[in-house]
C-alpha cells in the first residue's frame, strides 16, 4: 500500500507540474490525486473507522486554511474595488524596476513577520498589479514576493505555520527565534534580490493607468477608510489569535463581517448598481474558486502521506542514513518544496524530544529556517506560492525556470549564514 501511495502521489504531482503541456487543469489533477490516495489508504488498512477520523481531522485543518485564504482574498478585493491601493501606489515615484524590486521585496519581508506569509503575499501581489503593466514583470515580482514572504515568515513566531507550531509546542521562544533566524532569513532574501537587481539593471517601468470604472462611486474618504480598515483587520488577526487563542480564520471572518457592515453603512444612500459593484458580495464573486479547489486537493493529498507515516519514516531513515543533524535539516527543507512543510515539521517534532533538545536548541532554530524558506523553491511548495499561483496564473514550469534557482541559492546562503552565526556565537 505504501509504495502505491507514493507512486500515485508522484503521478499526481507530475500532472500538476505539467498542467499546460498535458492540457489538464491542476485543480482536477489535485482532486483526482487526493481521491485516489484516500481511497487506497482506506482500502489498505484494517480499521476504516480510524481512516474516517483522520480524514475528519484533515478536513478541519484544511478548512481553517481555506476559510482564512478566502477571507483575506475577499478583504483585498473590497479594498481594491474602492481603489484603496491607489493611495499607496500613487506615492511610489520611482520608475526604476530594480528600485521597485528592492522596495517590494523588503516591505514584503518585514510585513510577512507581522502578518503571515500567506496574507502578505495576497496583499503585495495585489499592489504589484497596480504598479506593473507588463505581464512578465508582474510574474517575476510575484515570484520574488513568494520568496520574500516565506523568508520573512521564517523568523517570526506568527509569520509561518511551521514557526507557530514550534512556538506553541515549546520548541522555540518568541525572542529566541528572532535572534537566531532573522539574519539567515534576511540573507535568504538579499542574495536573490541582488542577483535579480543585476539582471534587471537599467530597466524602467510605467505604471498602468488607474481604473476609473467606479471612480464616481468612490470618494477619497471611502478609499482611505476601506484601505485603513482592510489593512487594520489583517494586522489585527495575529493579535486576535494571541488574545483569544482562537484560530486565525475566526479572526479573519470576524474582520470580514466588520468590513461588510461598514461597507453597507457608507454606501446605503448610493443607487443599486453602484452599491452592488462596491459590495462584499461582488468581491466574493471575483475570488478564484479554481485556486481554492486546488488548495484543498493538494492539502488533502499530502495529508495521506502524513497519516500513513510515510513522511515520519522518511525523516527517521534520513536520521539513520545521514547522521549529521545539519545535513538532515537542510534535506528536510529541500523536501518541503515538494510536500507541505507542516507534516514534515510535525514529523520532526515527533522524532526529536524537548528533553533531548530543549527550547531554542540549534536543531529547532535551524528547522524553523529550513522548513520556512525551503518551500520557495517550487511554486506549490508553500501556501504563499499556491496563493501567488492562483492570483497571477503562474505556471509551474515558468517558476521552475525563473525563480527556483534564485530560491535555491538564497536558501543555501541563508543556511550557511545560520551555521556560521551559530559557530561564532557558541
Amino acid at each position: 500500500m505504501l509504495i502505491l501511495l507514493i507512486v500515485v502521489f508522484i503521478i499526481a504531482y507530475a500532472a500538476i507540474a505539467l498542467e499546460h503541456p498535458i492540457g489538464v487543469n491542476k485543480s482536477a489533477s489535485a482532486l483526482v490525486g487526493a481521491g485516489l490516495l484516500w481511497t487506497i489508504y482506506a482500502l489498505g488498512v484494517d480499521e476504516p473507522r480510524l481512516v474516517g477520523e483522520k480524514l475528519d481531522e484533515t478536513v478541519a485543518a484544511t478548512a481553517q486554511i481555506v476559510f482564512f485564504l478566502m477571507g483575506a482574498m475577499a478583504i483585498v478585493e473590497v479594498v481594491d474595488s474602492h481603489h484603496g491601493f491607489e493611495l499607496i501606489t500613487s506615492r511610489i515615484k520611482t520608475t526604476s524596476l530594480t528600485s521597485l524590486l528592492w522596495l517590494v521585496g523588503l516591505v514584503t519581508f518585514f510585513l510577512s513577520a507581522v502578518l503571515d506569509n500567506l496574507t502578505t503575499t495576497i496583499v503585495m501581489i495585489s499592489l504589484s498589479k497596480k504598479l506593473l503593466d507588463q505581464a512578465e514583470d508582474r510574474l517575476y515580482f510575484a515570484g520574488m514576493i513568494v520568496l520574500a514572504a516565506n523568508a520573512g515568515g521564517a523568523w517570526s513566531p506568527i509569520g509561518d505555520v511551521t514557526t507557530t507550531m514550534l512556538w506553541i509546542g515549546g520548541q522555540l521562544s518568541s525572542t529566541g527565534i528572532v535572534q537566531a533566524v532573522l539574519m539567515p532569513s534576511l540573507v535568504n532574501l538579499l542574495v536573490p534580490l541582488a542577483i535579480s537587481a543585476f539582471v534587471l539593471r537599467g530597466r524602467s517601468f510605467v505604471a498602468p493607468a488607474p481604473n476609473a470604472g467606479h471612480a464616481s462611486a468612490t470618494s477619497a474618504s471611502d478609499q482611505a477608510l476601506m484601505l485603513t480598515l482592510g489593512i487594520g483587520i489583517l494586522l489585527a488577526v495575529p493579535l486576535f489569535k494571541t488574545m483569544t487563542h482562537l484560530p486565525p480564520f475566526m479572526g479573519i471572518l470576524f474582520g470580514l463581517g466588520l468590513l461588510w457592515l461598514v461597507g453597507e453603512l457608507i454606501h446605503r444612500n448610493k443607487d443599486v448598481a453602484q452599491k452592488e459593484a462596491l459590495s462584499l458580495t461582488s468581491a466574493l464573486q471575483r475570488i478564484d474558486m479554481g485556486a481554492i479547489v486546488f488548495f484543498i486537493g493538494i492539502l488533502l493529498a499530502v495529508a495521506t502521506l502524513e497519516h500513513a507515516h510515510i513522511l515520519k519514516s522518511l525523516a527517521e531513515w534520513l536520521d539513520r542514513a545521514v547522521g549529521r543533524q545539519e545535513v538532515i535539516v537542510v534535506l528536510l527543507g529541500l523536501l518541503s518544496a515538494i510536500v507541505d512543510n507542516v507534516p514534515l515539521v510535525a514529523a520532526s517534532m515527533g522524532m526529536y524530544s524537548t528533553a533531548q533538545f530543549p527550547m531554542d536548541h540549534q536543531l529547532w532554530d535551524f528547522i524553523a529556517y529550513c522548513a520556512g524558506t525551503g518551500g520557495s523553491m517550487l511554486i506549490i511548495g508553500s501556501a504563499a506560492g499556491v496563493a501567488a499561483m492562483s492570483l497571477e496564473k503562474i505556471q509551474f514550469i515558468w517558476y521552475l525556470r525563473k525563480i527556483s534557482g534564485l530560491a535555491l541559492i538564497g536558501y543555501l546562503a541563508g543556511a550557511a549564514t545560520y551555521l556560521a552565526q551559530y559557530s561564532i556565537l557558541h
